[in-house]
């Protein structure tokens, strides 16, 4: 885990804006991202041109590799968000930061697909990582705030086991009826696929707490449907810490157990690779977070250029049931595009405004969403 310290405290604003950007800047080697950001890096710019457009105060980014001593975060804060890039603004600095391991790439010693071995080269060696990835650290996350973080106070469940939850839903093989994963297995795999952060942040409206992950694509696996189970329940955790009662199984990396106070305020952030009506997935896990007592009901952020991009792209988009403005990533034909990335508020606050940044065709910001097949969401909150 690793901050920066303190600057002056910046003005006193009576609105938030909060985000959340998927920004695929992984690699498939260890070290291979902060090589890339070294030697300057097109798809970095304009990463950074998209953050200092919109000019988050708070910012979670997905996909964005860890490495244990920050030189990727360095590396980007300092060459890419604190430089004017072309097609973006002003430069940016974000004086804090939290960011911490992440299980993807984390290698199990464990047969965690029923492939017969254990490990291996690429995928193979992957599929048995505690979550998916090519080396430790791949598809990280990094939280960025003008605002101080409480890194102290941190609550991160990277460990938690699948097994704990009350009604886990547990992979079977359809064909036989038996459990996809042994008991002995089972016992020790881990919920998180990447990571799960409660990170408290000091901001003008008060504390908030930033609820940060990113669940596993419900998709690269079998009939057993492994992933999109995992994937509806990592959402489902989320309900289950901001729920009230006793939660002793929902314990933290540091062995504090229960959910969020009655009384704190929070934002959900993160790629949770579930669409409300389309796509993969059990859908059911992520409108129950969005219909959770505790989340604010507002207007679903938009754009115009999600809208366009559906009816350009075809394909299976002409098959999705939801509103294509409300449209996060961009995924072809043959899976259509999706809302997958959340920024969802507490009640406590107001919503002042929102939106997905996704310009329409035409628009010389079109250029910079080719970073990315995801697209940055942000709403702006009011006490």
């Amino acid at each position: 885990m690793h901050g920066t310290p303190p600057p002056s405290e910046p003005e006193m604003p009576d609105t938030l804006r909060v985000a959340t950007y998927n920004v695929s800047l992984y690699d498939e080697d260890t070290g291979g991202l902060v090589q890339r950001l070294q030697l300057g890096n097109a798809q970095a710019r304009r990463i950074a041109a998209v953050l200092q457009k919109v000019r988050p105060d708070i910012v979670l980014l997905n996909e964005f590799d860890f490495d244990p001593d920050g030189r990727a975060a360095d590396l980007f804060q300092r060459r890419y968000l604190e430089q004017p890039q072309p097609g973006g603004g002003e430069a940016l600095r974000y004086p804090y930061r939290y960011l911490a391991p992440v299980n993807t790439g984390e290698p199990s010693g464990l047969d965690l697909d029923n492939s017969g071995s254990v490990g291996g080269d690429g995928r193979e060696r992957g599929n048995d990582a505690w979550g998916y990835g090519l080396h430790p650290g791949q598809y990280g996350m990094l939280l960025l705030s003008r605002y101080p973080i409480d890194a102290t106070a941190a609550r991160t469940f990277r460990l938690l086991k699948w097994s704990a939850m009350p009604g886990a839903r547990r992979p079977v093989d359809p064909a036989t009826g038996a459990p996809f994963h042994s008991d002995a297995i089972w016992s020790q795999l881990r919920l998180s696929s990447k990571s799960h952060w409660d990170v408290p942040v000091r901001t003008p409206l008060g504390p908030l707490h930033v609820l940060a992950s990113h669940p596993t694509p419900p998709t690269f696996d079998g009939p057993e449907n492994r992933n999109g189970l995992r994937n509806h329940d990592e959402i489902r955790l989320w309900s289950e810490y901001l729920s009230p009662g006793d939660r002793p199984w929902l314990c933290d990396d540091a062995g504090a157990c229960g959910g969020l106070a009655a009384d704190a305020r929070f934002v959900i952030l993160g790629d949770l690779n579930n669409d409300p009506t389309d796509g993969a997935g059990e859908h059911e896990a992520i409108v129950e977070l969005l219909e959770h007592p505790r989340v604010l009901r507002h207007a679903t952020p938009r754009s115009e250029g999600a809208a366009l991009a559906a009816a350009e792209d075809g394909g299976e988009n002409g098959r999705h049931r939801g509103s294509h403005a409300h449209d996060t990533g961009r995924f072809g034909p043959r899976v259509g595009n999706l809302r997958l990335d959340y920024a969802l508020p507490s009640v406590g606050f107001s919503l002042a405004g929102s939106g997905v940044f996704w310009p329409a065709p035409g628009d010389p910001d079109t250029e910079l969403t080719a970073a990315s097949d995801h697209h940055l969401v942000w709403v702006d909150l009011q006490r």
